[in-house]
């Protein structure tokens, strides 16, 4: 893999990212769906998603989770943690939601967003959508639609920076030992 990934090589990985969410949209007449991302790049991965075609089938439910106050590290964090609006404007009793985070290794951001979630009602069903899945899991979490997988390489920590909130579309790795 050559690094770091951004222009067309992020642009083609988001598209096949986005075409994976869209083979889980399906047909399923029954499906009412959401989209919600986990802030500060999943939930722009998210709105991204939501304005192409792909996004129609949200019906506009597109919603953000600050999972901050939620995270098991909050205490280690002291007074480095940030915390940003939950905004989910819209109640997801009964809807099919896509979660989208950028970047899933331990697991941990998943358990805490999940928490998040399930506090703003009962979705009918959770689908894990993340841009990168580095692996090292520390819980049992699967994700149901990985844009690229890492799993089996060993690789230090991997950035995913947006033009939205960084300037700029790419994805770094840092060897592992250099993070």
């Amino acid at each position: 893999m050559h690094w770091p990934i951004e222009g067309e090589a992020f642009e083609a990985l988001l598209g096949r990212f986005f075409e994976g969410i869209a083979e889980v949209l399906g047909d399923d007449p029954t499906s009412t769906w959401a989209v919600v991302g986990v802030r500060s790049r999943g939930d722009v991965l998210a709105e991204r998603l939501a304005a192409t075609p792909i996004g129609e089938a949200f019906g506009g439910r597109v919603g953000r989770l600050d999972i901050t106050l939620y995270r098991d590290d909050l205490t280690e964090l002291g007074s480095q943690a940030v915390v940003r609006s939950t905004d989910v404007p819209f109640a997801i009793d009964g809807l099919d939601v896509v979660l989208i985070d950028d970047v899933l290794m331990t697991g941990r951001s998943v358990r805490a967003a999940l928490q998040s979630l399930t506090d703003l009602g009962r979705p009918r069903r959770v689908w894990l959508a993340v841009l990168v899945d580095r692996g090292g899991r520390e819980l049992p979490i699967r994700p149901d639609v990985v844009g690229l997988d890492m799993t089996g390489e060993a690789t230090g920590l991997v950035s995913v920076a947006v033009r939205e909130v960084d300037g700029r579309d790419a994805m770094t790795c840092a060897e592992a030992g250099d993070e």
